[in-house]
């Protein structure tokens, strides 16, 4: 976006997310004088920096409900949304993986023929760099952006993609994972392991489980997975009683989407990773107690 007149001798524009004012040819100017920040040209362009900001989030949000959700995508919406930088900075450098519509199941994705995405084209479908290291382009009609609790040899990848200089937009390598443990008694231990985060009011602990992005529903922050062909959603309790008491945080629980208890043994690896990181942040930002301070 160039820069456009406001008052007589000036010119605004936005420049790296802000508006900027300057004379007219001249440099811009360390800070926007009031005449100016009151034109309507200036007042406008505050309004659409507001939107570039709420657009940036919920493109963000979108890449990453794919990822969590286990959402096939078309390759023809990331080449129709590419070209907006928006769309295009969370999406770049994620591994995607193209889906055999032939296998019959619906969404089967192999990782040999994955790579990290680095450009997309109508005419030409997805350019990447695959796991040799190679610049190549795919053309399937839709990938998936697989989880990276289901990517084996996690750790090498992370390795293969700093080796590359690769920034993904999306933290999908490095986000954390937790792997369901196999017996039952260690499950039922990680259930309980971010359980008992004290919080001195509990409208701080809906505010932080707001800020990370979880609802909050009846008393309980939800994180909802959709694997295996059906909805998961992993909630942790808060408290629905006095915003300003004290409260902690419950256990981690996991229900179908009509609210049923759903066996440990149904729930899919992405929806127990998920989960886990949900109470783990939660619990993270308890009051600490003097003796944890130390």
């Amino acid at each position: 976006m160039g820069w456009l007149s406001a008052v007589e001798g000036y010119e605004v524009a936005l420049v790296g997310g802000k508006v900027a004012s300057r004379r007219v040819g001249g440099r811009p100017l360390k800070t926007v004088p009031k005449p100016v920040r009151e034109h309507d040209t200036t007042l406008g362009l505050v309004q659409t920096q507001e939107w570039l900001a709420r657009h940036d989030l919920a493109c963000r949000a979108e890449v990453e409900k794919w990822l969590i959700r286990s959402l096939p995508v078309p390759v023809a919406v990331l080449t129709a949304v590419w070209p907006d930088p928006s769309w295009r900075a969370p999406l770049t450098d994620v591994i995607v993986a193209p889906i055999d519509d032939s296998s019959g199941d619906g969404g089967a994705w192999q990782l040999d023929d994955a790579g990290f995405l680095r450009d997309a084209d109508p005419a030409r479908g997805l350019g990447v760099v695959n796991l040799d290291g190679d610049s190549m382009w795919l053309d399937p009609r839709r990938v998936a952006l697989p989880h990276p609790v289901v990517l084996e040899e996690l750790d090498d990848l992370r390795e293969f993609a700093t080796e590359l200089g690769l920034s993904q937009g999306t933290p999908q390598l490095h986000r954390e994972v937790w792997v369901k443990p196999a017996g039952k008694e260690a499950r039922d231990a990680e259930l309980s392991r971010y359980a008992g985060g004290r919080y001195e009011e509990l409208r701080h602990l809906t505010a932080r489980a707001g800020t990370l992005g979880y609802r909050v529903r009846g008393g309980s922050a939800v994180c909802q997975v959709w694997e295996r062909g059906g909805q998961v959603v992993a909630s942790v309790w808060l408290g629905d009683y006095d915003p300003w008491s004290e409260t902690e945080t419950g256990p981690l629980e996991f229900t179908t989407a009509a609210g049923g208890a759903l066996p440990l043994d149904d729930v899919g690896p992405v929806a127990w990773s998920e989960g886990m990181r949900m109470a783990a942040a939660l619990y993270a930002g308890r009051s600490l107690s003097q003796e944890e301070q130390s």
